[in-house]
């Protein structure tokens, strides 16, 4: 295997989570398993997951085979909206440990807020239960913005150590990292590559040219260099090796600066108020 120094971001409780991760939304069970053993051959040892992914079997059957110990793996899964309340998130998570088979996993997270329903703050409870028990190492949440974050803080007892959401240089949440720097929650992006829509961008391509390498990469390291945990998805080998392969150059300030003028608020995916 590949040795590949993946920097750690120190979390709030005393852990450290890999800054760079796979993420395997879309990717029916049985390739998980593929994509997952890719991946950890190459180096990575952060895989996100989600039980509306419908693959934490696979996740799973992927970890065991590749001969890792498990707590070489930092795993994440995610309970979802039809789950929100104390007891449905305490059975959906003994489900994914059944599905991942695992007896814990590194970081659980409320996937989305679904404040329609108004049940995150007790579903939050129940991932403190679940902490406390030491079956999630670290608790966190998926798609929340600042009055979800601020209601949270005030009703419950746990910071969360992640808020994971879409963020990439149309839409590098600049108020949701700022809110999160002030109260020790690091921000984690998915779709970091805008669904692959980014990638033509003539600013990117033109960065990626200067530096020899790939627009995905100079995207990549936007996120790493801003401090931001990036679970970029693939279900490709080379583009899961070349996702990885971003710690040989820098973005200097020119680029820093040029990608900021990127910055649009154009979503790939939904607005967290729209999903319940």
């Amino acid at each position: 295997m590949p040795d590949i120094q993946i920097p750690r971001v120190a979390l709030n409780d005393g852990t450290t989570i890999p800054q760079l991760g796979l993420g395997v939304y879309k990717v029916a069970d049985d390739e998980a398993e593929r994509v997952v053993r890719i991946a950890l051959d190459e180096g990575y040892r952060h895989i996100d997951t989600a039980t509306l992914y419908g693959n934490e079997a696979g996740v799973g059957r992927a970890m065991r085979a590749s001969g890792l110990d498990r707590d070489d793996v930092y795993l994440t899964t995610k309970v979802w909206n039809t789950e929100h309340g104390y007891d449905e998130t305490l059975r959906a998570f003994d489900e994914s440990l059944r599905l991942l088979d695992t007896d814990h996993v590194d970081l659980y997270l409320i996937h989305w807020p679904a404040a329609s329903r108004d049940r995150y703050v007790e579903t939050y409870r129940a991932l403190e239960t679940i902490r406390s028990e030491g079956r999630a190492r670290s608790i966190g949440v998926s798609n929340f913005q600042v009055p979800h974050l601020e209601r949270l803080l005030g009703e419950t007892d746990v910071v969360p150590v992640v808020n994971q959401v879409e963020a990439h240089p149309w839409l590098p949440q600049r108020e949701l990292r700022a809110f999160g720097d002030a109260h020790g929650i690091v921000t984690e992006a998915w779709s970091p590559l805008a669904r692959g829509r980014i990638l033509d961008d003539e600013v990117l391509l033109g960065i990626a040219d200067r530096l020899g390498v790939s627009v995905a990469q100079v995207v990549i390291r936007w996120h790493l260099q801003h401090g931001l945990v990036v679970i970029p998805k693939s279900a490709t080998a080379s583009r899961i090796r070349s996702n990885l392969d971003v710690f040989g150059f820098e973005l200097d300030d020119a680029d820093l600066d040029a990608i900021a003028a990127l910055e649009s608020g154009q979503r790939t995916g939904s607005h967290p108020d729209d999903v319940d």
